[in-house]
């Protein structure tokens, strides 16, 4: 069975400091992170990437595997490498320390998009996934196009990251891609500077005006507001011990999109989703602390 949700971008292998210094190898990527997520909530996913014939890349398959990831999308390329990253925390939050320049998924085109793309209910990307180089760019696009041809829809979150490119082409780029948006994610912070607005409910009329006919408007540990043509409704957020907030705003949109796909209205479905990503801020590391579906209705 083909997929339900195929997610495009660069996975990372994760180091994550401990409390006691020391780092612990985990996983993160964050449309990898989308797909784990949106698997745990019981909806069939796969990842589109290319991934070096290291260890790395071996470890990142047999967790997508563990996970129930689809595979199809994912290409081992002899003799490149699979890109890694370090957080490190202080009393200011988290930090990320990236070693990804020249990676396999840095070089992901348009041949490496998979047959059966059309025929999956949702595509998602990022605007990472814009920024790790053009190729992967002109992928995404093309992607999109594939997924509209076959009556699916395009998820995307500009997920705005300044050191891979500057704002001034962020900022005109995801809008030119937003165009082709379907369901718009958006995180508070990065919406501000890419739009220039303030207001949540002021962003979330800007993506609609662009195309989007869902905003999803994550507002870290404030909630999220959910906007249809209907209906403004800002959700309150899960109140959680936090220890780590990495990769939180991707758990938020996998569990989101598998709601979607499970027939939920999508303010019921950004209820889960925001209780998803607060539970997953509990635990260290992208992945290790997402939640299953029976925990997150556990915590309704």
């Amino acid at each position: 069975m083909s997929p339900q949700i195929y997610c495009l971008g660069e996975p990372l292998v994760e180091f994550n400091q401990q409390p006691d210094g020391l780092f612990k190898i985990g996983f993160g990527g964050d449309v990898s992170n989308v797909a784990v997520a949106a698997a745990r909530q019981g909806a069939q996913t796969g990842m589109i990437t290319r991934l070096g014939d290291d260890p790395f890349g071996a470890s990142l398959i047999e967790m997508w595997r563990c996970e129930g990831v689809d595979l199809r999308g994912v290409i081992r390329a002899k003799g490149e490498e699979t890109g890694v990253y370090f957080v490190t925390h202080d009393t200011r939050g988290h930090h990320f320390t990236y070693r990804r320049k020249g990676s396999a998924a840095s070089r992901l085109g348009l041949g490496d998009l998979p047959v059966g793309l059309p025929e999956a209910a949702i595509f998602y990307a990022s605007g990472i996934s814009l920024a790790v180089s053009d190729s992967m760019r002109g992928a995404v696009v093309e992607a999109a196009k594939q997924i509209h041809a076959g009556e699916g829809l395009f998820a995307f979150d500009p997920n705005l990251r300044t050191a891979l490119w500057p704002l001034e082409t962020a900022h005109a780029v995801t809008h030119e891609v937003m165009r082709h948006c379907d369901i718009a994610l958006p995180g508070l912070d990065d919406a501000r500077q890419l739009t220039g607005l303030q207001m949540p409910e002021e962003i979330a009329r800007f993506y609609h005006d662009l195309g989007a006919s869902v905003v999803a408007l994550t507002l870290g540990a404030e909630g999220v507001l959910i906007s249809t043509a209907e209906q403004q409704v800002t959700l309150p957020g899960l109140q959680v011990t936090a220890k780590d907030a990495t990769g939180a705003g991707d758990c938020f949109n996998g569990a989101f999109l598998a709601a979607l796909l499970a027939g939920l209205e999508p303010v019921v479905a950004a209820d889960r989703a925001n209780r998803a990503a607060a539970l997953s801020t509990t635990g260290y590391g992208a992945v290790a602390p997402i939640p299953t579906l029976s925990e997150v209705l556990a915590a309704a």
